[in-house]
């Protein structure tokens, strides 16, 4: 037997040491509540849990961007019906002038009225914006067709949901002709000439709301598609990154008891020292 080294001790004292470390983590692992608290624990659990969240990350921010897309496709909408409404009275308005019973001065107060109807179209097309974006036509000072707005819904720069381009105004209606009528000139002839060209503009109109309306369905389709996806993927992160409070529960206390009996056999160790110092010295 030695005395200069202590070899049970050494051994009792690894041993303790040990499972006092395990013993650290597992309480780590029960105040953060998760398994994974560094690369270390699980390596490969950590690289497929930090994907999990970054892809579900990606997720919630397409959730968001089609969820300002909607909001855009419903304010378009409510826009163009507002357009609609006002084609609709200018055709009544026609038909008023277009019959003999409609005096001079009555047909000149039409014209009036439907000059400022068009011209009000005009302005809901110019002024119709999301976040400053103008939807009914180029910008607030161009009358040209709208841009076609891309919509990044995925996580993929190809996933992409399109809205085409419209031009919502007097001039994409061919309405131009009726918004220039100068005084006097607006004739029963004229007027009943006009009915077919204000329902090509309602035609179009009703494409318009079409484009908007289809695309609201796609947008709203592809949310609920990625909510479910979201949850699915804060699942699988979780049965990779969170910790199991049952199991762990029971790993603290087999640590709790092996700690306990490391330090005693580390007691005991030394015991066996002063034993035979005992045994030389009586």
């Amino acid at each position: 037997m030695t005395l200069f080294t202590n070899t049970a001790a050494l051994i009792a004292y690894e041993n303790y040491s040990y499972n006092n470390r395990l013993l650290s983590r597992s309480l780590l692992r029960l105040s953060s509540g998760l398994r994974i608290n560094s690369a270390s624990d699980d390596p490969s659990g950590l690289a497929i849990a930090d994907k999990l969240r970054t892809q579900a990350s990606s997720i919630s921010q397409s959730i968001e961007n089609a969820n300002s897309a909607i909001a855009l496709t419903q304010i378009a909408d409510k826009a163009i019906s507002e357009q609609s409404n006002i084609i609709d009275t200018v055709k009544t308005k026609l038909i008023q002038a277009s019959s003999d019973t409609t005096s001079d001065d009555g047909r000149e107060a039409i014209r009036k009225d439907i000059v400022k109807l068009l011209q009000q179209l005009d302005n809901i097309a110019s002024q119709t914006n999301y976040n400053g974006n103008t939807l009914l036509q180029n910008n607030q000072n161009d009358t040209s067709n709208s841009s076609i707005k891309d919509f990044f819904i995925g996580e993929k720069s190809s996933d992409i949901i399109k809205l085409s381009s419209v031009q919502s105004n007097t001039v994409g209606l061919g309405l131009d002709t009726l918004k220039a009528l100068t005084k006097d000139t607006l004739t029963p002839i004229l007027a009943s000439d006009s009915f077919s060209v204000l329902d090509i503009a309602l035609n179009k109109l009703n494409n318009f709301r079409s484009e908007f309306g289809s695309t609201q369905n796609q947008l709203e389709s592809s949310v609920r598609y990625m909510l479910t996806m979201k949850t699915n993927l804060k699942a699988s992160e979780s049965v990779i990154r969170d910790v199991d409070y049952a199991k762990e529960s029971a790993n603290l206390s087999k640590y709790k008891l092996l700690a306990q009996a490391g330090m005693f056999a580390m007691v005991q160790a030394n015991k066996i020292q002063e034993l035979i110092l005992r045994y030389l010295f009586r």
